[in-house]
């Protein structure tokens, strides 16, 4: 691996930018450098491995035994990157991925832009707005940033603490956290009964899956140390300038509050689309999962020529399967390039796409059995929708009612939701499903919030670093 330094370092032109080092970034880079493609990976992270693989480079013992051996997975992958000829830069800010397979990057205050011939977009999932009453305060955090902390930094939570919500990451972090002998106070869990037709139709594709046992297991040594209150159907988070206790309601009418001083929240995740929609991607709503996701072939390739989305970015799949789609995507862009040809691609591909098979297995059951209530999707009280601009509920009720036949990009006109730094990535779910009700038409008919570059804060002060010449200065100055 070359490891890069600064954005000076970056070459003016690059076969392969793969955005993102998580596992489908790192198994494409290290596919298609295997071809003798030109390979670059830009990450924000100051080390590869994304959120699953979070702190793996620097991991002491100790604390790889607490986190499992799914975490240790990730050093396959990280030892194919640290033999291969791919350049890597940490720490970069993309800010920018252009229909004309351009790449705006930031590090330490200094900016480019250079061009690529291939554009791979790795950049995962991100969890799922959670608009509770009281889920801006201090002391309430997402359940995947209370994980990332033990993982980086072996951080565990110094006071009480519950969680709350549904999916598999809310048990497996109790786990690691029942490891790390910081147990929760309790569970609140507001997974829906599992009695639902959706959910028995999908469960005879999942018994044959490698997730049933060591699911099962998981929840068995977690309920049997944690307490678990179960059909939760309201949350609320109370405290004056921090969080002070968790007042919940069950489905049988139970109401009780505890004290506590953190709460992890957490109904699942969704694919990070801000870079592919910005670029121009096409997006379709997938009514499984209920969220956006990039239109892509079965190489990975987007409605837009010379980009490809690999990994949980394109649908969520999980880390494993997640590699399985950037190997492919490796593949393909080796066989872009005339490096192999389509038979061989297709012959390499062959185990990978059988692996793949494996992990996919009894995937729609997880989706279904998973998926969020609508209670807490969507909002119409006061409660805080859009985080940046602090837009509540209720205005956004009030506006749709006033409007009519108003979307997503309207109400920033109006309200200047999803304006602010983020994007759009904390509310832009919840801004979707509230009108869909409110218009009573689906989703994919409101559409979702039209986005353009930069997608990441951006300083003018690191855009006047870009290199310039006498004809740009000339642009500027009135003469």
């Amino acid at each position: 691996m070359n490891r890069l330094s600064d954005v000076e370092d970056l070459p003016p032109r690059c076969d392969l930018v793969i955005i993102g080092a998580g596992p489908a970034g790192l198994a494409a880079a290290i596919a298609a450098s295997e071809h003798g493609l030109q390979v670059l990976i830009l990450d924000e992270n100051p080390e590869p491995g994304g959120q699953i693989y979070r702190g793996l480079v620097s991991s002491p013992p100790s604390r790889r035994r607490l986190l499992g051996q799914d975490y240790e997975r990730g050093d396959v992958l990280l030892s194919g990157l640290e033999e291969s000829t791919v350049s890597y830069l940490s720490g970069a800010c993309v800010w920018m991925t252009s229909r004309d397979l351009e790449v705006g990057v930031s590090k330490d205050g200094a900016s480019r832009i250079f061009s690529a011939r291939h554009i791979l977009i790795a950049t995962g999932a991100l969890e799922r707005p959670f608009p509770i009453p009281g889920w801006t305060l201090p002391g309430v955090l997402t359940a995947g940033a209370a994980q990332g902390l033990l993982k980086s930094s072996g951080l565990v939570p110094d006071g009480r603490f519950v969680l709350a919500g549904t999916g598999p990451l809310l048990w497996l972090l109790a786990y690691q956290l029942i490891a790390a002998k910081t147990p929760p106070v309790a569970i609140l869990d507001t997974t829906l009964p599992a009695t639902r037709v959706g959910v028995l139709t999908a469960l005879p594709s999942f018994l044959g899956s490698q997730y049933l046992l060591k699911g099962l297991q998981l929840k068995r040594k977690v309920r049997s140390q944690v307490p678990v209150i179960s059909r939760v159907t309201e949350l609320r988070a109370i405290g004056d300038t921090r969080l002070q206790s968790v007042a919940y309601r069950t489905k049988g009418g139970q109401s009780k509050t505890i004290d506590v001083e953190y709460l992890f929240l957490h109904q699942g995740v969704t694919p990070n689309i801000n870079m592919a929609n910005a670029a121009g991607c096409d997006m379709m709503w997938d009514n499984v999962q209920l969220c956006w996701k990039p239109a892509t072939d079965a190489w990975g390739r987007s409605s837009v020529p010379g980009i490809s989305i690999a990994g949980d970015g394109a649908g969520i799949i999980g880390a494993e399967a997640a590699a399985c789609l950037g190997k492919l995507c490796g593949l393909d862009a080796a066989t872009k390039f005339g490096l192999i040809t389509e038979a061989e691609r297709k012959r390499r591909a062959a185990p990978t796409r059988s692996t793949l098979s494996g992990y996919a297995r009894g995937r729609r059951f997880l989706d279904t059995l998973f998926q969020p209530s609508a209670n807490f999707r969507r909002v119409n009280d006061a409660t805080i929708v859009c985080r940046c601009e602090e837009v509540t509920g209720q205005q956004i009720t009030e506006t749709v009612a006033e409007l009519g036949e108003v979307g997503p990009n309207q109400l920033k006109s109006y309200l200047r939701c999803g304006m602010g730094p983020c994007q759009g990535r904390l509310c832009g779910l919840t801004v979707t499903e509230m009108i869909s009700a409110l218009r009573d038409i689906p989703p994919s008919e409101v559409g979702h919030y039209r986005l353009r570059f930069p997608i990441k804060p951006v300083t003018l002060a690191e855009i006047a670093t870009l290199p310039h010449d006498e004809d740009d200065v000339r642009a500027v100055i009135r003469e």
